[in-house]
């Protein structure tokens, strides 16, 4: 192992020329593909990769993150951008998938509703966009409300992901609620931060899956929480917005471990005696989801950092786990989207079209494999489609995270 990242995750990028032709018939073919394998009662079949050990197989995928939910803001926003055109609509199916992933949640005894991936949040999020009304509006306030003091204090369960959907709502809606609601969270967030005196600078704890945490990373920790703080600065008091932008940039550079050139982020700021830090190079732990959350902080303290990190994401090559967003090479790939917009530099864009062209090979393989697709936003190939798209317009909307409603 490298300083930085495990080799063994990773495999030589496949020296495949870019190709807009090929870009454009593998998001055909995936979505194709996965309208196809659509069935009213079932949704979307799982995917071997996304069995936990003791899982269904013929369970019901309902979440934003790896199933129903997921797939269908996909597919309808690879229709939106003008991507793609479906062959039927799916937003008519959200009021039962609503009730679904509830029960799906209850059986696994949470009553995390609020969840921003994994629960009622983002159905009703989509229900909103397609047909909106001030029952589901209150509903979705009450949601955000109710997760204020969420103990997980990160994206997946937590108030972060619930500030990212009050913010989507301001953007969708101008209507000053949301913006409240932002402001809130954000004030209540502020107010739970720590203070590490070995690495001076103020992190959060999580209360995630029965133990105690200090992620820093872009799903569980401290930068996805700063990834809706910096989009949604605009709500925020310029005093607090100043306060802010110092904490992160501070937290950010203290906790940076450089190697030459190079920089990522270890997965926990605190360690336990004798434990090494752990070194993943992907968009959930490691360089990859740093440059994504924070590409768009203004000002310049950090611009050689995230260089650095892009450097290093670049230096470790395409995952081994496929093409998909989370921990695959669609995901870090956006990083390099990311730096594209941020420093106007073309060798960054012909690096993440160079990584969607290996996600397509990947892709093909694993569906060679396994005979079919794996249908899902942040783990499968429709997620992938949508970074497949933003290499075509060299752009970088890192999917529910940057944009959730197209119009």
């Amino acid at each position: 192992m490298t300083r930085l990242f495990d080799p063994a995750r990773h495999e030589p990028l496949q020296p495949i020329a870019w190709s807009e032709a090929a870009a454009r018939a593998a998001i055909q073919r995936i979505v194709a593909d996965t309208e196809a394998r659509y069935a009213p009662d079932r949704y979307w079949p799982l995917h071997p990769r996304d069995l936990e050990p003791g899982d269904d197989p013929q369970q019901r995928a309902t979440r934003l993150y790896d199933g129903a939910c997921g797939v269908i803001w996909a597919l309808h926003h690879l229709q939106g951008v003008g991507a793609a055109r479906l062959s039927r609509s799916y937003l008519g199916v959200l009021e039962p998938l609503l009730q679904h992933n509830r029960a799906c949640l209850q059986s696994a005894g949470s009553e995390d509703f609020a969840s921003y991936l994994m629960g009622d949040t983002p159905i009703l999020l989509l229900a909103q966009g397609a047909r909106p009304t001030p029952a589901r509006a209150d509903a979705l306030a009450a949601l955000i409300a109710g997760n204020i003091d969420h103990p997980a204090r990160e994206l997946m369960w937590g108030a972060p992901g619930t500030l990212l959907a009050a913010l989507f709502l301001h953007q969708h809606t101008g209507q000053a609620r949301w913006a409240a609601l932002f402001r809130q969270t954000a004030a209540r967030l502020w107010s739970q931060l720590e203070w590490s005196a070995e690495h001076a600078c103020a992190y959060w704890t999580q209360d995630l899956y029965g133990r105690r945490s200090t992620y820093l990373d872009a799903v569980h920790g401290f930068v996805a929480t700063a990834s809706p703080l910096i989009r949604g600065r605009a709500l925020l008091d310029p005093a607090d917005w100043a306060a802010w932008q110092a904490c992160i940039v501070n937290t950010v550079q203290r906790t940076a471990t450089w190697d030459g050139a190079r920089a990522s982020w270890r997965a926990w700021l605190e360690l336990t005696p004798g434990q090494a830090p752990r070194m993943l190079m992907q968009f959930c732990h490691g360089a990859p989801g740093f440059v994504v959350c924070l590409a768009d902080l203004p000002g310049p303290e950090l611009d050689a950092l995230l260089v650095a990190a892009g450097e290093a994401t670049w230096a470790a090559g395409p995952l081994k786990k496929g093409s998909n967003l989370c921990h695959g090479t669609g995901g870090n790939g956006y990083a390099f989207l990311k730096l594209y917009r941020r420093t106007g530099d073309p060798r960054w864009l012909a690096r993440a079209r160079a990584f969607a062209m290996h996600g397509i090979a990947q892709t093909e393989a694993e569906a060679a494999q396994h005979g079919r697709l794996r249908y899902s936003l942040w783990t499968g190939d429709p997620g992938f489609a949508v970074y497949l798209w933003d290499c075509l317009r060299g752009e970088a909307a890192f999917p529910t995270l940057d944009v959730f409603y197209t119009a």
